[in-house]
């Protein structure tokens, strides 16, 4: 069973979600919760501090969906919009307290704690732990950072108008863990919700799993 680690938990929920229509996903309703309660209840079991990035006229909205969360939820508002998830990710962890975060993106409803717990293992003494996935991909938004120094190089890369989340990453010290290594942990962790049938497909899976 998963327990809490002086961890930050930060999740990205400052796109606009042009895929998803009109309606912000981030709290769109998943199987009776909103997508982003589902990722921060499970960041819950293994972060003791949660910071959630987003536009400051979704707080509200994100707020409700956050009632009676159990740890303290700090809001990290973008300065500027529509800047991309390495903008998110640096405005998220210059709000986090601890020395390590583990960065989810709000649409990853599926994020298994076992992964982040793993990630947050290796990551020790380094500057981070990220997955390489089996078709060369690197998951940069569900991993394991640690806070001022990616945050440094989000800055950094911004500044040099590299929008790539990667660009920051290459600036690190960091683990890169093939998906392959991955034991006990389902692929169905890196899935994101990006239309509305696929917020159907998973609220039907999450019914299948409540009934279990």
């Amino acid at each position: 069973m998963s327990s809490q680690r002086s961890l930050s938990g930060v999740v990205l929920a400052g796109g606009y979600s042009t895929r998803f229509g009109e309606a912000d996903k981030a709290v769109a309703d998943l199987a009776g919760t909103p997508m982003i309660r589902r990722v921060a209840d499970r960041l819950a079991t293994v972060c003791d501090e949660l910071v959630i990035n987003c536009r400051e006229d979704q707080r509200e909205a994100i707020r409700e969906a956050m009632i009676d969360f159990p740890e303290p939820v700090e809001f990290a508002i973008d300065p500027v919009t529509d800047r991309g998830p390495l903008a998110g990710i640096a405005v998220g962890l210059e709000a986090a307290s601890r020395e390590y975060a583990a960065v989810v993106a709000c649409d990853m409803p599926f994020v298994e704690p076992a992964l982040l717990e793993a990630l947050a293992d290796r990551a020790e003494g380094r500057d981070g732990a990220l997955v390489k996935l089996e078709d060369g991909w690197y998951q940069t938004t569900q991993a394991v950072y640690r806070t001022e120094p990616m945050a440094r190089a989000c800055a950094n890369a911004l500044e040099g108008e590299d929008g790539r989340i990667l660009a920051a990453v290459e600036e690190l010290d960091t683990v890169v863990v093939d998906e392959g290594e991955l034991e006990g942990v389902s692929g169905e962790t890196f899935e994101s919700i990006d239309t509305k049938e696929a917020l159907r497909e998973a609220a039907a899976r999450f019914e299948v799993q409540s009934r279990g």
